[in-house]
């Protein structure tokens, strides 16, 4: 796939996904197969306010290619933050019309921009023009059930100098609740001609192929899926490319990939805050493991990787083959 100029080299996309998709976790998905991943979503007025916190999240290291994504609601302020955003030299720049978060939304960002569509246009237009860059939307079916407006939304980002769109199948009234509407995703891509990136509910190889088969677009984004399974993108992968079934990964691979996720973060945040943040990680990691509740109110006590690496250890004799 190609977006823009940028060539993509599998059809996996990782979703951004605000305090989850950090560079530790994005480069372990990279390894695995995603052929495009998307930062947490940058604030383009605290980036343009020279906030650090902004500039952190835009780190992206040997995790190529990327996308940066902005949020916000003033034209020449996204445009701004876009400039900005070249010194790290994304492949890519997002804008996020898609966040449904009430403290986004709430303030005209986010989903929220999919109430006002010439506020919409005007924001990617004005982010279009100050980039060399390929720019894609990250979208929603609408913001409720009775303006479910997405195709309008993706002709607008089109018409305006958007290289693709992404279009998660859920208005931001359902929030992540009930089945995404996949049907959403088929319409956008009859309706341009650029790349569109289906999202929702992709969790399997099936999902993956029935997602593909019903709507045509041309990738798959993958966000809750991927947590705690970023093997995912490599089982999609193996499929997608040589009709191949991969196996779950063993227990050991688990733990090993665990271990190497938190200690990137460490490298990245420093110990105190990766070990707070290994807790909502470990949790996914966990999930479905013979003893897995009480080894996660473990990992909450816990606050240094050694400690970590001997419970992962105890997790992979407690659930071997």
């Amino acid at each position: 796939m190609k977006i823009g100029t940028v060539e993509v080299p599998s059809q996996l996309v990782l979703a951004p996904m605000a305090g989850v998709t950090d560079l530790a976790f994005r480069l372990i998905c990279r390894e695995l197969g995603a052929g495009l991943t998307v930062t947490e979503m940058v604030s383009a007025k605290g980036l343009v306010m020279g906030d650090r916190k902004s500039r952190e999240l835009m780190t992206l290291g040997s995790d190529r290619p990327a996308a940066i994504q902005l949020f916000g609601t003033e034209p020449q302020v996204m445009a701004q933050a876009a400039k900005l955003c070249l010194e790290f030299e994304p492949q890519a720049i997002d804008i996020n019309m898609g966040c449904p978060a009430p403290k986004v939304a709430n303030n005209g960002a986010g989903s929220a921009l999919m109430k006002d569509p010439q506020l919409a246009g005007e924001i990617i237009y004005a982010v279009a023009e100050a980039v060399d860059l390929p720019v894609t939307v990250k979208l929603r079916k609408g913001w409720d059930k009775a303006h479910p407006n997405v195709v309008e939304l993706a002709q607008i980002a089109e018409q305006n100098g958007a290289a693709a769109v992404a279009v998660h199948g859920r208005t931001r009234e359902e929030m992540y609740s009930g089945h995404a509407d996949w049907d959403c995703i088929r319409r956008v891509k009859a309706a341009v001609h650029i790349p569109v990136i289906g999202n929702g509910d992709v969790t399997d190889v099936q999902s993956a192929a029935l997602l593909l088969e019903q709507t045509g677009c041309d990738a798959i984004m993958i966000g809750r899926g991927a947590m705690g399974n970023p093997w995912l993108f490599r089982q999609i992968n193996a499929y997608l490319t040589d009709t191949r079934v991969l196996p779950e990964p063993g227990i050991h691979e688990r733990m090993a990939v665990m271990l190497r996720h938190i200690d990137r973060t460490i490298q990245y945040k420093g110990e105190r805050t990766a070990m707070m943040e290994a807790r909502h990680h470990a949790a996914y990691y966990t999930k479905g493991l013979r003893g897995g509740a009480g080894f996660r109110r473990r990992i909450c006590q816990m606050s240094h990787f050694e400690e970590l690496a001997k419970l992962a250890a105890e997790i992979a004799k407690e659930n071997a083959e």
